[in-house]
């Protein structure tokens, strides 16, 4: 993160105490979201009841805010390109779906049904275990553009990388869950899945791309201008990424608060998860000479998650209460602060890579 901050002020945004600091005020959005979901359960209640085929129509927003800088600067010309350095694809696809389901649910099993025998019962155990499951199964789609954008990725091949992905979890998400759940007749909510492409990639990309045209027309066919506008934006993708806490820990204030030991128990293969899914990722980048810039996200794809779909599948099989559904939750809880520490050392380790 340093590093972005050292970077000149044309390219980047003027807000640098931010992005130096973004772990602490995202700390601090976490606090403000649990406290304000325990003060106005109400309010927060009428907001989460804005949603349609389980994506919250405000959450979307504040994704939206966050991803539209980086569809700006997405140069179409670029995308065609990438068929000639497959790398960070292959890798992409390889780990994410050949990979991190059955990491997994390898973990879930050891922790639920053994480490924790004692702790909880056995129904319990496969309640989250489940819940575990299907948050392996979906590497994410929105939040990576800000990821991305925080390391630095390419804006072109982040978008290639997660519409390749988003076309591959049509297919193969209700298969590989039930595979690992043992079951046959896995009830995808298509709605949620191909809303949340819609959403988060579809709408932002249009968007950039005709906010790109226009910039770049209104100053003469420069296309450094697209730079200049897009840093003028960056602090508003702050500001979005701060208000998606906010929420998602107000959704959840009174489950965090109810079962603090309980919520811990599940962070803790959620969290050996990650780590370990990006040290592969990175690893096999590092190793195959792929640019930093496409190496980062290829990493930050697979250990972030698709937590809505997860989520919706969580309550639609098992019911809003149900452990399931509470093991999705606290991935979208361990998510944030896991990322960003990733990211700072996804930076800090930028001159181990070819440079792109």
């Amino acid at each position: 993160m340093n590093e972005q901050i050292a970077a000149p002020a044309a390219t980047y945004s003027p807000l640098g105490i931010f992005e130096r600091f973004l772990s602490v005020w995202v700390a601090l959005a976490i606090v403000a979201g649990i406290g304000l979901g325990l003060a106005a359960p109400g309010a927060i209640g009428m907001v989460a009841g804005l949603e349609y085929a389980s994506v919250n129509l405000v959450v979307a927003v504040l994704i939206w805010a966050m991803i539209y800088p980086m569809m700006v600067g997405v140069d179409f010309a670029s995308v065609r390109d990438i068929g000639r350095k497959p790398k960070g694809l292959i890798i992409t696809l390889a780990v994410n779906w050949l990979i991190k389901p059955f990491t997994m649910a390898a973990l879930a099993v050891l922790f639920f049904d053994y480490l924790y025998s004692g702790l909880i019962t056995e129904a319990e155990g496969d309640q989250y275990v489940a819940g575990l499951i299907l948050l392996g199964a979906a590497p994410c789609t929105a939040m990576v553009f800000v990821w991305s954008q925080l390391t630095r990725g390419d804006p072109a091949y982040t978008l290639v990388q997660v519409s390749v992905n988003d076309l591959v979890m049509i297919v193969a998400f209700a298969p590989i869950v039930a595979l690992l759940l043992g079951v046959t007749d896995i009830a995808v909510p298509w709605e949620t899945l191909l809303l949340s492409v819609l959403l988060y990639v579809v709408v932002p990309l249009v968007t950039g791309a005709i906010t790109r045209r226009q910039v770049i027309a209104s100053h003469g066919g420069d296309e450094h201008a697209v730079d200049a506008f897009t840093a003028r934006l960056k602090p508003w993708s702050i500001v979005g990424l701060l208000a998606t806490v906010v929420l998602l820990f107000a959704f959840q204030a009174e489950t965090i608060v109810g079962n603090p030991v309980l919520i811990v128990l599940i962070a803790i293969p959620i969290i050996i998860q990650s780590y370990g899914i990006f040290a592969l990722a990175y690893l096999a980048a590092k190793a195959w000479r792929v640019p930093h810039n496409i190496a980062a996200p290829c990493a930050l794809i697979g250990t972030s998650n698709f937590f809505e779909l997860a989520v919706a599948v969580a309550i639609g099989l098992f019911g809003l209460s149900s452990g399931a559904a509470l093991a999705t939750v606290v991935g979208v809880l361990v998510e944030v602060p896991v990322m960003l520490s990733l990211v700072a050392y996804a930076n800090r380790t930028r001159d181990r890579f070819p440079a792109g």
